[in-house]
C-alpha cells in the first residue's frame, strides 16, 4: 500500500493542487483564450502601420512615440490619417520633422479624411504623397495670435491690475488692457516671421513657387479638388485609395497591419469622439 501511495503521489499531489486552485486556473485559462491565444494574424509580423492625427494639436508626444515605433520596427510603410483643424505651432512642426525623418527610410502616405488645415497640414507636408477625401477641407496656411481685452469688464467689477516688470515688451499680449502700439508691432513681427517659415516649408516640401504663395497660402481653405489644382495635395480619393497606395509604395507582398493595443484603441476612440463633437460646431462643411 505504501509502495502504491509513493508511486502515485505525484499524480495525487497534482490533482490536489488542481482541486484547490480550480477557480484560479479556470480564470487564467479564460484570460489566455481571450487575450493570449495565438492566431494567424498574430503569428505574422506587421509590415504596415496607421498613425492617426485627430482633433486640435496641443501636444506631439504621443504622435512622436508612434513615429519612433515605426522607425525602429519592421514596419515598411505608414498611413497617416488626418482629421484636425490644426493647433499650436511648435508641436505641429515637431510632427512635420518626425515625418520628414521617417520618410527617408519608409514611405508615408498622408490621407485627409476630413480636415487637414493649418498645423495638421504642416504636419503632413513631408509625406511621400498626400491624398484627400473628396469632401475634405485643406489648407488654411496662416498664423494667428489672439488675446481677449478684459479691461472694461475689470473696470465694471472694480478690479485693478498691479504689475512690476522689467523689459519694454515683458507684458506683451496682456489681456488686462489694450495693447500699446510698440507691443502690437512686436507681435506682428513675430507672427509674420512664423508665417514666412510656414510658407517656405510648404513651398519646399511641395515643390511650389514661393513667389506665388498667395495662390495656395494666405489662409485660403480649399476643397480637395481645389487643393489639388494649387498643388497642396497629390490626389483626390478614398481611404481605400490611400491604403492601396501605401501597400504599393512599401513593396509588401502580403500587407499585415499593426493592431492597436485594446486600451489605446479605446482611449483614442474616446478622445476622437469627444473632440469631434466639440470641433464639429466650428469646423467643416456639414451635409445634413
Amino acid at each position: 500500500m505504501n509502495f502504491l501511495a509513493k508511486l502515485f503521489s505525484p499524480i495525487t499531489a497534482l490533482l490536489g493542487f488542481i482541486q484547490r486552485y480550480f477557480k484560479s486556473i479556470l480564470f487564467l485559462t479564460v484570460l489566455f483564450l481571450i487575450f493570449g491565444s495565438p492566431n494567424s494574424e498574430r503569428l505574422k509580423p506587421s509590415n504596415l502601420m496607421k498613425i492617426e492625427l485627430n482633433g486640435p494639436i496641443f501636444d506631439s508626444s504621443r504622435f512622436l512615440e508612434q513615429v519612433e515605433e515605426a522607425e525602429k520596427s519592421h514596419i515598411k510603410g505608414v498611413l497617416l490619417v488626418v482629421n484636425s483643424p490644426g493647433g499650436a505651432v511648435a508641436p505641429s512642426i515637431e510632427m512635420a520633422l518626425a515625418i520628414k525623418r521617417l520618410k527617408k527610410n519608409k514611405p508615408v502616405i498622408a490621407y485627409a479624411s476630413g480636415i487637414m488645415a493649418s498645423g495638421s497640414y504642416y504636419a503632413s507636408i513631408y509625406s511621400s504623397k498626400i491624398i484627400a477625401n473628396p469632401g475634405a477641407m485643406i489648407g488654411s496656411i496662416g498664423v494667428i495670435f489672439q488675446s481677449p481685452n478684459f479691461k472694461e469688464l475689470a473696470d465694471k467689477i472694480g478690479i485693478k491690475e498691479q504689475t512690476i516688470k522689467v523689459g519694454k515688451f515683458k507684458q506683451i499680449g496682456t489681456p488686462t488692457r489694450e495693447w500699446l502700439p510698440h507691443e502690437r508691432e512686436e507681435l506682428e513681427t513675430m507672427i509674420n516671421d512664423t508665417y514666412d517659415m510656414f510658407v517656405e516649408d510648404v513651398a519646399n516640401a511641395r515643390g511650389l513657387d514661393i513667389n506665388k504663395s498667395s495662390d495656395y497660402a494666405d489662409a485660403h481653405v480649399f476643397t480637395a479638388r481645389m487643393a489639388k489644382d494649387v498643388g497642396l495635395i497629390d490626389e483626390v480619393g478614398s481611404i481605400y485609395t490611400a491604403t492601396k497606395e501605401i501597400e504599393k509604395l512599401s513593396g509588401v507582398s502580403f500587407p499585415t497591419w499593426k493592431k492597436k493595443d485594446k486600451i489605446d484603441k479605446f482611449m483614442d476612440k474616446f478622445i476622437v469622439e469627444s473632440v469631434s463633437k466639440i470641433s464639429s460646431y466650428f469646423y467643416g462643411l456639414k451635409a445634413y
